[in-house]
């Protein structure tokens, strides 16, 4: 042997010890073998064997050979694991000769069905296990080999082993598609809530500026100015308790105007306010409006010639750092309605602690007669505010007129945290004319669309959890429809073959049957062309009889039919035998052959 030969040898020696090797660590690698795929392993192994077993029995096989093809069984059971296409392979090619491994060659069609990596690859190794489970009984059988024998072996082959793989193979696909939409669809939404949040936090920080910049610079030369005519010798002392009191509400603006630019610009802040959950375990910071700054607020109300009254009732209990400014600026809407719409009438604050709620109500009476309103400034946006931040935090809030005249502002706040409702941000349709238009996707929730012809983002609106349901009822329901329509497909499909195969077996079991009559009319001596006008066709049925029954005459072609009579025994049936040579029939047999 030359160097290129020994080289090429170490080379495949190589390739099989690596291909061994990796063999092996795939068998034993420990994340395979949980100790409940060891027991269910164990367990499945054992009835194979036991199948083996008893099956082997019942032909009557050796002892030594039943033996053997139940440890066989035994062994190749969890090496189907490592190796799903060999074992598939192997027990095919032996599934003829041994009777005791067609359980086994169920569970490998359907192991090699869901571990054969790519449908090629899969399609290559039934391909090769049909042609092996074939190639035994047509051996038997040459030169004459039986159409509907084939036709039979190959439907058995279809509902043993190829169905019970391609069961296992979509059943798997559809396991990996939906473990990889899942993935794919927890990622789009962690992406999406980021590209929302950055959004959402661009947009507050240029509310914020634009509120610094504008409403600051006004506020501060309201407060400039009062604080002038505050000490102006001109006016008198009610003038200046008047001017005092403008100067305390532009004072108090200011210092309630940089509390919500800081908390526009604090990131932390808006999450305790937006998810009440957050928020619970925090304590609220100093410049913070709450419940216990609704009598400073009544007071400088007081001040501007208000008549207000103030009543508590119930037992004062702890409420979280929202809840407690929603019911501040419920209180603080209600007042400033009742100071621009109704002055001059009695306002009414309650507070009342209910068992299981905070009632947070202003009330106020019918505009006195001859008192004007003063000039609308508000956008109407206050109660629209009021009702998204009692939402916020579990609440609600209620306005309208009384019969009296008179007016009604009520909020319902929980004492506690309440999670929202979290709802999925839907995708955006393509804007459509109008002003504040409502634009349908197809499908999907309304878009509300601004002046500017682009979509309003809700931002109140909590996205949702990543580790939601892949699929929505109506989804779930359509790939169950789909899964029941296919295996309905499948059962049909197999019942037509079955009753083909079932009338086939019966039209080849006539076929290999002769009667009593016909075998006591044909006369040794006589043509083989009219002795084979009175005999059936045959078939594959009577091709183990062949080589039963007394010796055969030398040189002779004989074919054998089993008889038309019903079996005396389980085992045993009467058998014709018609031996042709030189053209005529030679000698003709009847002896009890084993079934």
């Amino acid at each position: 042997m030359n160097i290129t030969g020994k080289a090429q040898v170490a080379a495949r020696g190589a390739a099989l010890r690596a291909a061994g090797g990796r063999t092996w660590r795939r068998l034993v690698r420990r994340e395979q073998w949980p100790p409940y795929r060891v027991f269910g392993e164990l367990l499945l192994a054992l009835l194979l064997g036991l199948i083996a077993l008893g099956s082997e029995e019942v032909v009557g096989s050796g002892e030594a050979r039943t033996w053997l093809v139940t440890v066989a069984v035994m062994v190749l059971a969890p090496l189907r694991r490592a190796l799903p296409g060999a074992v598939l392979i192997l027990a095919a090619s032996l599934s003829w000769l041994f009777v005791g491994i067609s359980a086994l060659l169920i569970v490998a069609g359907w192991s090699a069905g869901r571990r054969i990596a790519g449908s090629a690859r899969a399609l290559v190794v039934f391909a090769v296990a049909l042609v092996l489970s074939m190639a035994v009984p047509v051996v038997q059988d040459l030169p004459r080999v039986a159409p509907e024998k084939l036709m039979i072996l190959a439907v058995s082959f279809l509902a043993i082993v190829a169905m019970p793989g391609i069961t296992s193979r979509y059943w798997s696909q559809n396991r990996t598609l939906v473990e990889t939409l899942h993935a794919q669809r927890t990622q789009l939404l962690r992406e999406n809530a980021m590209i929302a949040r950055q959004t959402q936090l661009r947009e507050r920080q240029r509310i914020a500026q634009d509120m610094h910049d504008s409403l600051g610079h006004q506020l501060t030369l309201i407060a400039v100015h009062t604080g002038a005519l505050e000490v102006d010798s001109a006016l008198n002392a009610q003038q200046r308790e008047a001017v005092g009191v403008l100067r305390g509400a532009s004072v108090a603006a200011m210092r309630e105007l940089r509390e919500v630019v800081g908390l526009l610009r604090d990131e932390t802040e808006d999450a305790a306010a937006t998810h009440p959950a957050v928020g619970a375990g925090t304590a609220p910071d100093a410049g913070q409006r709450g419940v216990a700054q609704v009598d400073g607020l009544v007071e400088a109300s007081r001040g501007a010639g208000a008549r207000i009254s103030v009543s508590r009732t119930g037992e004062p209990l702890a409420l979280a750092p929202a809840v407690d400014r929603a019911a501040y600026r419920i209180v603080q809407e209600g007042l400033t309605n009742a100071h621009k719409h109704a002055a001059g009438a009695p306002v009414t604050v309650a507070l009342r602690y209910e068992p299981d709620s905070l009632l947070v109500e202003v009330v106020n009476g019918p505009v006195p007669p001859g008192s004007a309103a003063g000039p609308e400034v508000s956008g109407g946006q206050g109660l629209t505010g009021l009702r998204e931040r009692a939402r916020l935090v579990g609440g609600m809030v209620h306005s309208g007129p009384l019969p009296d005249g008179g007016f009604r502002l009520a909020g319902v706040l929980p004492y506690g945290p309440v999670t929202v409702a979290a709802t999925v941000a839907e995708p955006v349709p393509p804007p459509g004319p109008g002003t504040g238009a409502v634009v349908p996707g197809a499908g999907r929730p309304a878009v509300r669309v601004g002046k500017d012809g682009r979509p309003v983002i809700d931002w109140s609106r909590v996205y949702a959890a990543p580790d939601t349901a892949v699929f929505r009822g109506d989804e779930r329901r359509r790939g169950f429809a789909v899964g029941c329509g296919l295996a309905a497909g499948v059962v049909v499909a197999m019942g037509v073959l079955t009753a083909w195969g079932a009338v086939e077996l019966f039209q080849a079991i006539e076929d290999s049957s002769v009667s009593p009559d016909t075998y006591e009319q044909l006369r040794i001596g006589r043509p083989e062309a009219e002795v084979r006008e009175q005999l059936p066709p045959g078939s594959f049925v009577n091709s183990g009889l062949n080589d039963q029954g007394p010796a055969k005459p030398a040189g002779a072609r004989c074919e054998t039919f089993t008889s038309t009579e019903p079996p005396t025994g389980w085992e045993e049936e009467r058998a014709f035998r018609f031996c042709f040579k030189d053209g005529k029939l030679v000698e003709k047999r009847t002896f009890m052959g084993k079934s």
